[in-house]
């Protein structure tokens, strides 16, 4: 696979809490996500480096952007996090491989900087239990 840039992503939808996925890839701004592994030290005292195994696998995602009220869009799918407690299916789809989650998002941050600018922040967690697949 050639190297590429992150312009022009082709998906990146949530699920509002009904279960309807939307697409806010316009509403977003920029977005971080992390695939990592939990790791358990196992180095018995007759070693000199150190013996790991690898346990768990999680997935988080960090989306960000600029407040878009507008029915079917970012304000929609995140302004009932703080009132319903259900998963949302996240897919991302980033130059041709695709990373789809089921995530409990827990917090909805808004921020009215001092130049006016009103902007979004959501954090999400893996749901579910089902090991992070790129496909």
């Amino acid at each position: 696979m050639a190297k590429s840039s992150g312009l022009g992503q082709t998906t990146l939808s949530v699920d509002d809490a009904a279960g309807t996925a939307r697409d806010i890839r316009n509403d977003i701004t920029n977005w971080q996500m992390s695939t990592p592994r939990g790791v358990q030290d196992i180095t018995g005292v007759d070693k000199s480096a150190y013996e790991r195994l690898l346990l768990l696998a999680d997935v988080s995602i960090t989306l960000n952007g600029v407040h878009n009220p507008a029915t079917g869009r970012q304000h929609d799918v995140f302004k009932t996090v703080p009132s319903t407690s259900v998963a949302r299916t996240v897919t991302q789809t980033v130059n041709g491989v695709t990373l789809a989650f089921e995530a409990l998002f827990s917090d909805y941050q808004l921020t009215r900087s001092d130049a006016g600018e009103l902007t979004w922040s959501a954090p999400g967690s893996l749901a579910d239990g089902t090991v992070p697949t790129w496909s």
